[in-house]
């Protein structure tokens, strides 16, 4: 197999902003958690895509840490990059910040690790190309993603051990 070349972590850059609208609040007029996993689920599997080239799929999620709330009067921007790789895997982290439209205020509202694998013609997990970080924080999470994945591999045995007891 063919190593193809590294790709920096911008990249695989995706941004979308989007205003919070009363149909996609709850009962405390902030964005719906769901709606919120939603976003973070397309602009992740967009950055896998541009660094990959391939098409690709969610292996996990493995956090979406909300860290404020997102109101009504806010709009909502995400940003989405990948972070780190492995053979076939991409690690894309997403942050998600809030800025009150009235007054500019921003705030970190939400950040996220997903977990995706790239994808031949056949279905079949393919090689992807190393990345390379620049900014501080991609290089902070670049030389931190070796105890996620860490992290990652025991919940996934915990998972698989908990799945052989609960019933169907």
């Amino acid at each position: 197999m063919v190593e193809r070349a590294a790709k920096k972590c911008n990249e695989s850059l995706v941004i979308k902003t989007s205003r919070v609208f009363p149909l996609d609040t709850n009962n405390h007029n902030t964005l719906f958690g769901g709606k919120l996993m939603s976003y973070i689920d397309d602009v992740a599997s967009i950055s896998a895509a541009k660094h990959s080239r391939c098409e690709v799929v969610t292996a996990s999620t493995d956090s979406v840490d909300f860290l404020v709330p997102i109101r009504q009067s806010d709009s909502v921007s995400l940003k989405s990059y990948v972070s780190s790789v492995g053979r076939s895997s991409m690690e894309v982290f997403v942050k998600v910040i809030a800025e009150d439209l009235r007054t500019g205020e921003r705030k970190l509202a939400a950040t996220s690790f997903l977990t995706f694998v790239a994808l031949d013609d056949q279905g079949k997990p393919v090689q992807v190309p190393k990345v390379i970080p620049e900014s501080d924080e991609e290089v902070m999470l670049n030389n931190t993603a070796g105890q996620r994945i860490n992290v990652r591999k025991e919940r996934r045995e915990h998972s698989e051990a908990f799945a052989n007891v609960v019933t169907l």
